[in-house]
């Protein structure tokens, strides 16, 4: 199998790689969005415990796991940044999808965020190995 080119930043990075650097940049830039943080206060009820819509239950910002402290609620798409079954299809709807309005926000507990990650990972990953299948035929 031939290695990608290196195409971007001055011959130092694969066209997968510039695009995974900029999509971290970019969801990274967009937990200052003010309908993620909207989205966040509007579901705290009182100092550190937070209304997962997901399981509905009352859960706190962190949580120990193996003796680490770790964010337990998450502000999550409604509809995924990038579709699962179609993958990324370009730079306008993912920006416009990472950066929509309240109404596609929700806010979730750890395992509920889990759960619904994993799903789409699933869906992700059966496509790509249906795409694998149809090319080798």
């Amino acid at each position: 199998m031939t290695k990608a080119p290196k195409t971007r930043a001055s011959g130092t990075m694969t066209e997968s790689a510039f695009i995974t650097f900029v999509k971290g940049h970019l969801r990274r830039a967009s937990r200052f969005w003010k309908p993620i943080t909207d989205t966040i206060k509007n579901a705290r009820v009182r100092k550190g415990v937070y209304l997962c819509n997901g399981c509905k239950q009352e859960v706190t910002a962190s949580i120990v796991i193996e003796g680490k402290r770790v964010k337990n609620v998450f502000c999550d798409h409604i509809n995924p940044v990038v579709d699962p079954e179609t993958g990324f299809s370009g730079w306008d709807s993912f920006v416009n999808n990472l950066y929509c309005e309240s109404d596609n926000l929700q806010l979730l507990c750890k395992s509920c965020h889990d759960l619904k990650s994993k799903a789409e990972r699933s869906i992700r990953s059966n496509n790509k190995k249906e795409q694998n299948d149809q090319t080798e035929i």
